[in-house]
C-alpha cells in the first residue's frame, strides 16, 4: 500500500470535490469526475416560466431556470399536451396563434428526479382599432392557408368569395349601399338603417364578420390545419364580442348577424356548383389523366415511353407539401385541375370552357417537324440550366441589383433595365453590387413558398394590404377623388384584388389543363438523356440533345474523369452529359451544398428532395399570371 504522506490532504480535497485520482509510476495524477462518481442532485427551478399575454402574429418567450445533476431535460406542455420540438429551457413561439393560448408548464427530468414548473398562461390579445374589420378577416384567411393543402387555384377563390361577402355586407349597411353599387352575389336591403352613425357603423361590422365567419369556416372544415384555423375564427369572433355559436334561421330575422349569416351561407350555397367540385374535396373532375407514367426522383433518367411534351407527374418516396405537411410516399396528381370548368368574375370562355380572348398559344415543343419550336424548347431547359449554376457564392460573381440597373420589365419580358431616377429623389439610384449567388437563391426561396406561404394569391393579398399600410397611401380610389375611409378602401381593394386573382388561377390552370406542358425537370433529363445535339462526329450525338457549352454542358470523357479531373466524381458515366447546377440538398441545415458538375439525368430544380417541382404542368407560370394581374390592380 503506497505511502502518501503529505499528498494525504490534497487526496481528500479532491475527494470532496467529486475528483478521482490515480498514482503512475509514483506520481499522483488528479482525474476529473467520471460519470460514476458524480452525485446526483435532483433537478430545482429557480425562476418559473411567467405568464404573458401576447399580440397575435407576435414573438412569445417562455423561459425556465433550473439546475440539477446530471443537466436536466426539458419537455414542455400545453394544457397537459406534449409542445412537439421544444426541448430546451426556452420556449418560443415564433408568430402566436390563438390555438397556441393555454397554460405551460415545463418538466425537468434526470436519473435522480424530475420536477415540473408552475404553469405560465399564455393569451393572444389583439388591438381590433388598428385595422378595419375587412382586413382583420383577410388576415384571418391567410392564416388559414398556410395550415391548408397548397392549391392556388383554391385559395384564390376562397379569396375572391370572402372579398365577395365582406362586400356583400359592407353595402347593405351604407347608407346609399344598394343606389350606388350591385351586390355580387346576395343583395341584402335593410328597411331601416340605424339613424346613430356608430349604431350603423356596429351593425355593418356585425353584419361582414358573420358573413365573413360562414364563409371561412365552412371552406377549410375539412383542412389538415382545421382545429387551429377554427380556433383563430373563433378567437375573432370573441375579441369582437360576437358570439361564434350563434345559430339563426337563416331565412329569418332583421339582426346584423342574422343578414351576415345570409349572405355568407348564399355565397356557399350558389358556389357549390361552380364547378370547382368543392362538395367532393376538390377532386378532379374535369377527365384528365396524365399522358406519363410517373418521374420517379430518386432514379435517372425520366423513364420509359415518355412524351417531352406532356407533364409527368412525380414519384416522391417521402412527400411533403410546401407549407410542411407531410403526405409520406406519393405519386403527384394534377392540383387545381378544375379551374378550367370553375365559374369566372369577367374572365371569357368558349363553350367548351377554353379562354376566349387571352391564350396565348402553346409554348415551344420539341417536334422535328419543327426545327424553330425544338430550338425554343432546348434553349429554355440550358437557360433554367444556366440559372442553375447561378447557385453558389463560391464562384465570387456579383450582380447589381439597384433599381437603377433591374427590373422595369416592358410587358411579357423578363428584359427590364431599371429606373433612370429615383421618383422620390429625382437622383439615379447608386450600385448595390451582392453575390449572384445569394441573390439567386433568395430569389428562388421566395418564389417557391415557403413553410409559412399563403401561396402566390396570399402573397399579393400581403403586398396589399403593406402598401395600404404605409404612410403615403392616399386611398383615392384609382388614384383619384376623394380618399376613401380605410374600410371601405379595404373592402373595394379586396374585391378588385381578388376577382382578379381568381380569374389569373382560372386563366392559368385552364392552359396547363390545355397545353399539358413538360416540367423543367422532365426537359432536362430528358434531352441530356438523348446526349448532345452540337457535333455529330462526337459520341451521342442526336438532334433532341442538349448543345455542349464549355464550363456547363459538357461531354464526360475518359480525360475529364480521370482523378482530379472536374467530372472524377462521374467517371462511371463517361459519354454521357454532365451539367454544372446545383447539387442538391445539403446533408445539414447549417451548410450549403453549392454548385458542380452532376450527371444531366440526374438534374433536379432548386428545390427540397422531398417536394421538388409543383404538381400540376408548367406552361402558362402561375406566379407570373397572378403577379402581372396583381401588379395592375
Amino acid at each position: 500500500m503506497p505511502r502518501f504522506g503529505k499528498s494525504l490532504p490534497l487526496l481528500l480535497a479532491a475527494g470532496r470535490k467529486g475528483l478521482g485520482w490515480a498514482l503512475l509510476a509514483g506520481v499522483i495524477l488528479i482525474l476529473p469526475p467520471t460519470a460514476s462518481a458524480q452525485v446526483a442532485v435532483s433537478p430545482t427551478i429557480s425562476t418559473q416560466p411567467r405568464s404573458i399575454a401576447a399580440p397575435k402574429d407576435s414573438a412569445v418567450t417562455l423561459t425556465v431556470v433550473g439546475t440539477g445533476a446530471p443537466t436536466p431535460s426539458y419537455l414542455w406542455f400545453k394544457d397537459g399536451v406534449i409542445v412537439a420540438g421544444q426541448s430546451s429551457a426556452t420556449l418560443v413561439l415564433d408568430r402566436v396563434q390563438p390555438i397556441e393560448a393555454g397554460n405551460y408548464t415545463v418538466t425537468l427530468t434526470n436519473s435522480s428526479s424530475s420536477i415540473t414548473s408552475l404553469a405560465a398562461n399564455v393569451t393572444v390579445t389583439a388591438d381590433l382599432a388598428t385595422k378595419s374589420v375587412a382586413r382583420w378577416w383577410n388576415e384571418a384567411l391567410l392564416d388559414g392557408i398556410r395550415k391548408d393543402n397548397p392549391n392556388p387555384p383554391i385559395h384564390a377563390r376562397n379569396l375572391f368569395h370572402l372579398s365577395a361577402a365582406l362586400w356583400d355586407a359592407f353595402y347593405a349597411y351604407e347608407r346609399d349601399g344598394w343606389a350606388a353599387h350591385h351586390e355580387l352575389f346576395h343583395r341584402q336591403t335593410i328597411n331601416a338603417l340605424p339613424t346613430d352613425e356608430p349604431a350603423r357603423l356596429a351593425a355593418q361590422r356585425e353584419a361582414m364578420s358573420y358573413a365573413a365567419y360562414t364563409v371561412i369556416r365552412q371552406r377549410f372544415a375539412r383542412s389538415p390545419g382545421a382545429a387551429a384555423t377554427t380556433a383563430g375564427l373563433r378567437w375573432l369572433m370573441q375579441r369582437y364580442g360576437f358570439d361564434p355559436d350563434l345559430a339563426l334561421a337563416l331565412d329569418t330575422g332583421a339582426s346584423p348577424s342574422a343578414v351576415g349569416l345570409r349572405i355568407g351561407q348564399k355565397i356557399l350555397e350558389l358556389n357549390l356548383a361552380d364547378g370547382a367540385n368543392e362538395s367532393a374535396t376538390y377532386a378532379n373532375a374535369t377527365g384528365y389523366t396524365a399522358a406519363n407514367p410517373a418521374l420517379v426522383v430518386r432514379y435517372s433518367g425520366v423513364g420509359a415511353n415518355v412524351d417531352p411534351n406532356r407533364w409527368q407527374p412525380l414519384d416522391l418516396l417521402n412527400t411533403v407539401t410546401q407549407n410542411g405537411l407531410v403526405l409520406g410516399a406519393s405519386v403527384q396528381g394534377f392540383v387545381g385541375a378544375n379551374a378550367k370548368t370553375t365559374r369566372t368574375f369577367a374572365l371569357a370562355r368558349t363553350a367548351d370552357g377554353f379562354l376566349s380572348d387571352d391564350d396565348p398559344g402553346p409554348p415551344p415543343r420539341l417536334n422535328p417537324a419543327n426545327p424553330a419550336s425544338r430550338a425554343d424548347y432546348i434553349a429554355q431547359a440550358v437557360e433554367v440550366l444556366t440559372y442553375s449554376s447561378h447557385l453558389t457564392a463560391a464562384d465570387g460573381a456579383k450582380v447589381d441589383i439597384s433599381p437603377g440597373k433591374i427590373l422595369n420589365n416592358p410587358l411579357g419580358t423578363n428584359a427590364g433595365r431599371g429606373h433612370a431616377v429615383n421618383p422620390a429623389t429625382g437622383l439615379p439610384y447608386p450600385p448595390n453590387l451582392v453575390n449572384r449567388g445569394d441573390y439567386a437563391r433568395v430569389l428562388a426561396e421566395f418564389w417557391a413558398d415557403g413553410p409559412a406561404s399563403e401561396t402566390p394569391p396570399g402573397h399579393w393579398n400581403l403586398v396589399f394590404n403593406q402598401i395600404s399600410d404605409h404612410p403615403l397611401a392616399t386611398h383615392r380610389l384609382l388614384g383619384s377623388g376623394a380618399p376613401l375611409r380605410r374600410l371601405e378602401w379595404d373592402v373595394i381593394g379586396y374585391v378588385a384584388l381578388n376577382a382578379a386573382m381568381h380569374d389569373a388561377a382560372c386563366a392559368a390552370w385552364t392552359l396547363k389543363w390545355q397545353y399539358d406542358s413538360a416540367r423543367p425537370i422532365t426537359m432536362i433529363r430528358y434531352l441530356a438523356g438523348r446526349g448532345q445535339s452540337s457535333d455529330p462526329a462526337l459520341p451521342r450525338y442526336h438532334a433532341d440533345g442538349l448543345p455542349l457549352i464549355p464550363g456547363q454542358i459538357e461531354l464526360i470523357t475518359a480525360a475529364s474523369a480521370a482523378p482530379g479531373q472536374r467530372h472524377e466524381f462521374l467517371a462511371r458515366f463517361v459519354g454521357q452529359i454532365a451539367v454544372k447546377a446545383w447539387l442538391g440538398n445539403p446533408s445539414s441545415a447549417t451548410q450549403t451544398s453549392g454548385v458542380g458538375w452532376v450527371l444531366g439525368e440526374d438534374w433536379l430544380p432548386y428545390q427540397r428532395e422531398t417536394f421538388v417541382t409543383p404538381a400540376f404542368p408548367g406552361y402558362t407560370s402561375g406566379h407570373s399570371t397572378f403577379s402581372r394581374a396583381g401588379a395592375e390592380v
